[in-house]
């Protein structure tokens, strides 16, 4: 598995990782330490988390399996802060995560969302004590626009703070809104990307038809906040669209979406979410490229 670079951090991160938004919510402990062994055992370094998942739940699983494996030393661990980000609540959400993830601390901490209601400069300041004090090695954001982004980076250079260096959006053949501002903002800046979502929450599988009925126990069943997102005529457009290049080339639809974005210029890594080993096997698929004539025909689809 190829290791790159993940901004200026010194951090190396697989180019697919495994997110852990699934782990107590989807698939029980069991199930989410066989897709870990499966994804150390393919090369995967990169595991990301949050506080949010599953309130907690995934990150204790986590914890877990690192201290029954004892493989701390061979990944690259990333969590993430919700809620009011004030400082005392930063402080405290890290300690928190910390005694779940049952290490001393963290590859990378991030903002879950933007904060509109706490001065940025106090949850900067904040994360920048936790990078002093040794509990995270660097720190990023997630779900950040590119202006939000820019701002952070202002505010953390005029007042000598650490720096964001990773960002994580939401990026897949249906939704490429980062190419606009982001993906440009985070090249010029060198800050490392780390997307996921790589299916649409599972739209570009071909599991869903427009107007169709909703197969039990998929994605958008468990969690129904997602239809609003991608059940729309555009997205119905190109997932369709992709149906029919996948036909065409005899490849499961699944497969190119993903190596689509895995191939994409810029990025650090792409986290997959996966249910059981196999999703690992196909994300390590996904990695194998695609040809030019391929990725344009891709690329065309919006």
């Amino acid at each position: 598995m190829e290791q790159r670079e993940l901004g200026r951090s010194g951090l190396r991160v697989s180019a697919v990782g495994i997110g852990g938004a699934t782990f107590g919510r989807e698939i029980d402990e069991a199930t989410a330490f066989a897709v870990l062994d499966r994804a150390l055992e393919r090369g995967i370094t990169l595991i990301d988390t949050a506080e949010a998942y599953s309130a907690g739940e995934s990150e204790a699983i986590i914890g877990r399996w690192l201290a029954e494996r004892r493989a701390r030393g061979q990944v690259t661990l990333a969590t993430k802060v919700s809620g009011a980000l004030t400082a005392e609540w930063v402080r405290a959400s890290c300690e928190a995560s910390l005694r779940r993830l049952r290490v001393d601390s963290v590859d990378l901490f991030q903002v879950h969302r933007f904060d509109p209601e706490v001065p940025l400069l106090e949850t900067l300041s904040a994360l920048d004590e936790l990078v002093r004090a040794g509990k995270t090695r660097a720190i990023g954001c997630s779900n950040y626009a590119a202006w939000q982004l820019a701002r952070a980076l202002w505010i953390q250079d005029v007042h000598g703070l650490a720096r964001f260096e990773a960002t994580q959006p939401v990026y897949n053949l249906a939704d490429r809104r980062i190419e606009q501002e982001l993906r440009p903002l985070c090249a010029d800046q060198a800050i490392g990307m780390i997307t996921y979502s790589p299916l649409g929450a599972g739209f570009l599988t071909g599991k869903y038809r427009q107007g169709g009925e909703l197969p039990r126990g998929t994605r958008f069943d468990v969690v129904p906040a997602h239809q609003a997102i991608y059940f729309t005529t555009a997205r119905f457009r190109v997932m369709e669209g992709l149906r029919a290049i996948a036909a065409d080339v005899g490849r499961p639809m699944a497969h190119l979406a993903l190596a689509w974005v895995v191939g994409q210029p810029g990025l650090s890594s792409v986290l997959i979410g996966a249910r059981t080993p196999a999703h690992v096997d196909q994300g390590i698929a996904a990695t194998e490229g695609l040809s030019p004539d391929l990725r344009a025909a891709l690329d065309g689809l919006e």
